[in-house]
């Protein structure tokens, strides 16, 4: 691994908000590094490895106009989590390391059709429903369990897969990315480990900082916006954080290993071996990109059961309750897309790694740390225009899990929280400290930074009232 160290006269300042690393900084790097983020944050993001990650994927073959990063940077696996990077799809490759090991990590966001005041008294049993219904944490399956044949079914049409079993309707697949579908799965490019893997975890939480939570619209702050998504001030929505749990951490592992080797026959030299790559247009380049396509499908298919199991949970305590799908955002994936490149429109391959799409008019879903409230934004054209149409994913850490495990007492957080209003129903105190609030960035400062840069708008606020965790 290449080892330098990069200070604050490093930095080249683009304009407020935004920060350049010249490409000329460090030898091998191919384009300059740039990130948002506000003066104040800078100390924070240079308590880690992040900037020198985001250097070592401006070295990266075929990469176009700049290495990006969002203002909840923090340091990953290989690229810094809220890393953003576009490749050319003759010259340029794919990286595992450029989506993660959760492929399809994302957020759903339900609206229902109650307000806060009329069921307050009912949040407590609501959580503790989805809790008992849901399962959630490290090793708990499901139980439902489908056949190898249904997972290979939803392996290859992801969300309109698991609507097609009976689990959703036409309705929760129209306000998807995408629709809840990567068209260039191929299942057969999915190892059999992997898929045993995930055989009884579709419809399961998982642990880390997957959640479900019960809000209130807290605040409305772009009220044509927020009513083109059935939004208003005072209604109850439920948030669905999780991925592709197992199946997904699986094909990254299968798919570093290969191209670990592979990597010397193409001639690819990468200044870190988490970034692990391969030509796009090789065989285990096309290989991956069908089995990241395939697991990006399981990761939707299991928002959508999920989906079914909190509407099953609500209506055995509120029969006459209608949850419907505001939208459906991934943040952990790599898509093909054209942007603007040289005053052209040129195909690119762009990672998005802990950072989240954001189109013009799309919903932006950015989850805040537990306990301090979330935000729903609309992308701009600026976003398409400067940041390959990304935005942030989250408030991002500044702690470690084991720092906050040593530092933070679960028990006494749970106890906080719901002296805060907030319900909270998890299965480990460990866990919960692992996600304290201390643990993260002002997820206000980040989602100020990026409206300041024009790349996403505020649309709401949405306040926690319950929390349900592994």
């Amino acid at each position: 691994m290449a080892t330098y160290s990069l200070t604050k006269s490093n930095l080249r300042r683009i304009r407020s908000w935004l920060w350049e690393i010249p490409a000329d900084t460090v030898k091998g790097m191919l384009v300059p590094g740039r990130f948002y983020a506000s003066e104040a944050m800078l100390d924070q993001i240079f308590a880690d490895r992040s900037l020198q990650q985001l250097v070592h994927v401006a070295m990266l073959p075929g990469i176009r106009k700049y290495a990006l990063a969002m203002p909840d940077i923090h340091e990953g696996y290989g690229f810094p989590i809220g890393g953003v990077a576009a490749f050319d799809l003759e010259e340029g490759v794919i990286s595992p390391g450029g989506i993660g090991y959760d492929i399809n990590c994302g957020v759903r966001l339900l609206k229902s059709d109650k307000l806060y005041t009329d069921i307050r008294e009912t949040i407590p049993s609501l959580a503790k429903e989805m809790y008992r219904s849901i399962p959630s944490g490290v090793g708990h399956g499901n139980r439902i369990t489908f056949s190898e044949k249904e997972l290979d079914v939803l392996l290859e049409n992801g969300a309109p897969g698991m609507a097609g079993l009976g689990y959703g309707d036409e309705d929760d697949l129209l306000n998807q990315e995408s629709g809840g579908r990567a068209v260039e799965a191929d299942p057969a490019a999915v190892s059999r480990k992997a898929k045993a893997r995930g055989m009884d975890q579709l419809g399961t939480l998982g642990a880390g900082n997957h959640f479900i939570e019960i809000d209130t619209v807290d605040t409305v702050y772009d009220l044509e916006a927020a009513e083109s998504l059935g939004l208003t001030e005072g209604m109850v929505v439920v948030q669905v954080h999780t991925g592709s749990r197992g199946l997904g951490h699986q094909t990254a592992s299968d798919y570093l290993k290969i191209m670990g080797i592979a990597m010397s026959r193409y001639g690819i030299r990468v200044p870190d071996r988490e970034l692990a790559c391969v030509p796009f247009r090789s065989k285990e380049g096309q290989d991956y990109f069908q089995a990241m396509s395939a697991v990006a499908n399981f990761a939707w298919a299991n928002r959508q059961l999920i989906t079914w199991e909190v509407r099953k949970s609500w209506r055995k305590i509120i029969p006459s309750v209608n949850l419907g799908v505001v939208y459906d955002v991934c943040h952990n994936i790599a898509r093909i897309e054209q942007h603007l490149d040289d005053e052209k429109q040129r195909t690119m391959l762009v990672h998005r790694k802990g950072a989240t799409r954001a189109f013009p008019r799309q919903p932006v879903i950015i989850p805040g740390s537990m306990g301090t409230g979330s935000f729903v934004l609309q992308g701009s054209e600026r976003a398409l225009a400067e940041s390959f149409g990304s935005c942030c994913h989250g408030a991002g850490r500044c702690m470690s899990r084991t720092k906050a495990k040593k530092t933070i007492h679960g028990e006494q957080l749970k106890k906080t929280l719901e002296t805060e209003g907030i319900y909270v129903q998890a299965g480990s105190v460990k866990g919960l400290a692992e996600e304290a609030p201390q643990a993260y960035k002002d997820v206000h400062d980040v989602v100020d930074t990026v409206a300041a840069t024009g790349i996403a708008t505020k649309v709401a606020f949405l306040k926690p009232v319950a929390v349900i965790k592994g």
